[in-house]
């Protein structure tokens, strides 16, 4: 196999920024991807095949990878990178345009991995976190302040919307970092790979008054809980007061200082008293 750089030279490939493509080639960094994300013997979906470099090794472990990539132009150097997995296939969509029930129903249980381009970051991983039926979990290369993001704790400046809702699917952490110049282009910032286990995760009574909490808890970070409550689901002061109570929750405390736990306990609160169903 030429040198990943040559077969996009060949090809005349040019790198095209609306698609915030960086490509990785250094092969034990992702081999090192592989193996964090458990993919021997395993369904993968990738999101963003790029050049292959990723898809390729992939493969050479898997039970079946199913790359989405939305550049057609690069389907010369794909077909030229994966000549001969024969476990692969590579469709030329939008990810966030496709069916996903479809998808799953062909791949059923399965692991996503994936360099994801930094601007469907959050789309993309929010996507599996709300529909997702038969994702195992993620491993995904992420700007290092998203990964931060993703993995914050409770009343720490990163923690937000996003931190919440992976924690009620699972666990997630970081597992390495990557520094800019491990990419082609060379990127205005360094990276990180975040895995996402899904496990039983925080068991809730309804999913969408989990949702509906904790877009209420960090809708105004300046404001108390308790007014955020009063202004999201337009209840008394006194009932937004009761409600706290119940969940055993003080007053004067802002919403992102609560944990994904206490979190799902006021969404079940508000649930149980009729105000989100």
């Amino acid at each position: 196999m030429e040198d990943l750089k040559e077969i996009l030279t060949k090809h005349a490939f040019g790198f095209k920024k609306q698609f915030g493509q960086n490509f990785l080639t250094d092969t034990n960094l992702l081999r090192a991807i592989v193996k964090d994300a458990g993919a021997e013997g395993a369904n993968v979906l990738e999101i963003g095949a790029g050049a292959g470099a990723l898809t390729r090794e992939l493969a050479a472990v898997a039970n079946k990878v199913l790359a989405f990539e939305i550049d057609k132009t690069l389907r010369p150097v794909l077909e030229e990178t994966l000549s001969g997995a024969d476990n692969c296939e590579v469709v030329f969509k939008d990810f966030l345009k496709s069916d996903l029930c479809e998808i799953e129903r062909e791949l059923g249980e399965y692991y996503v991995v994936a360099n994801l381009p930094y601007y469907v970051t959050t789309p993309v991983v929010m996507r599996f976190i709300e529909e997702a039926k038969g994702c195992k979990g993620l491993t995904v290369m992420v700007q290092e302040e998203v990964a931060a993001r993703f993995c914050a704790a409770a009343g720490c400046a990163d923690y937000g919307a996003v931190t919440a809702a992976i924690a009620r699917r699972g666990t997630c952490e970081i597992t390495r970092r990557v520094p800019r110049g491990m990419f082609t282009p060379r990127p205005n910032v360094d990276s990180a790979v975040v895995k996402i286990a899904f496990t039983d995760g925080i068991p809730v009574r309804s999913v969408n008054a989990y949702r509906q909490t904790v877009r209420c808890a960090f809708a105004s970070r300046r404001k108390t809980l308790e007014n955020n409550l009063m202004n999201a689901f337009r209840i008394s002061r006194d009932r937004a007061k009761e409600v706290l109570c119940l969940a055993g929750i003080e007053e004067g405390v802002r919403g992102e200082t609560l944990s994904p736990e206490r979190l799902a306990r006021l969404s079940d609160v508000l649930t149980q008293s009729g105000i989100v169903l």
